[in-house]
């Protein structure tokens, strides 16, 4: 306003419009001060909020720090950890403590849904499950996450077979950060672990379970489907299908 138009008349108004122009150029100047002020503003809280996101991602370091932290600082945790994968996260402040949209991730040209929740002594039941899955369609989406400090009923489970929901416990969520933590570097907080199975040919396991060779996520044991025996799956099958012989 103070140098487009306010300048533009001063210069060519003429004697009618040139007044004009200098009334704008001076009215305008506190208004282009306190928009200044107030992108400084925004850009100082975005640095402060993905400064406490790195933080809160880099020093959890077992299950207890995880379940230490408030619902708000959970959903920025588990955003944290899908940018860790090369997501672009989007926190869509549809969801809130109760449950519903938290998170909207997109990567490779997929857009997924993300729910979280931070439910201790709860398991995460059927319903739950069945509402994020109608969700999908109504925001194009191609998949859903939901995840959970505690576990699953037997029933959510079996309603998320064979689509693309992906429910993770928050072992999976903590063997995702600590994955990211190693592939960036970064030394994690020392916490009580078990002794791991070392396997030179693939990123070292954490906690006895290993990480994918193909995307350095969180593996789940499986069984053959056809001679029961027991190997490494990806948990994020089908969207990723690294597995890794049970011996290891």
């Amino acid at each position: 306003m103070r140098y487009g138009i306010g300048a533009w008349l001063s210069a060519a108004g003429g004697p009618v419009l040139g007044p004009v122009g200098l009334q704008i150029g001076g009215i305008s100047a506190p208004f282009a001060w306190i928009v200044m002020l107030a992108c400084w503003l925004a850009a100082a809280v975005s640095w402060g909020n993905a400064r406490k996101r790195r933080s809160l991602h880099d020093t959890r370091s077992d299950l207890d720090s995880l379940a230490d932290i408030s619902w708000r600082e959970f959903e920025m945790l588990v955003g944290e950890s899908f940018r860790r994968q090369g997501y672009e996260v989007l926190e869509t402040g549809l969801g809130g403590k109760d449950g519903g949209i938290d998170l909207v991730v997109s990567k490779g040209g997929r857009r997924e849904l993300v729910q979280c929740k931070q439910w201790k002594r709860r398991q995460v039941g059927v319903a739950t499950v069945r509402e994020m899955w109608g969700l999908v369609d109504h925001h194009a989406a191609d998949a859903v996450h939901i995840v959970s400090l505690g576990d699953f009923t037997a029933d959510a489970a079996r309603f998320a077979s064979g689509k693309p929901i992906q429910l993770i416990t928050e072992r999976e969520l903590l063997d995702r950060i600590r994955a990211a933590q190693t592939a960036a570097g970064a030394a994690p907080v020392a916490g009580p672990r078990r002794e791991s199975v070392k396997a030179p040919q693939y990123a070292a396991p954490v906690d006895d379970v290993p990480v994918c060779p193909v995307c350095a996520g969180a593996m789940r044991r499986r069984h053959n489907g056809r001679t029961r025996e027991p190997f490494w799956g990806c948990a994020r099958y089908p969207h990723c299908r690294g597995t890794m012989p049970a011996s290891f």
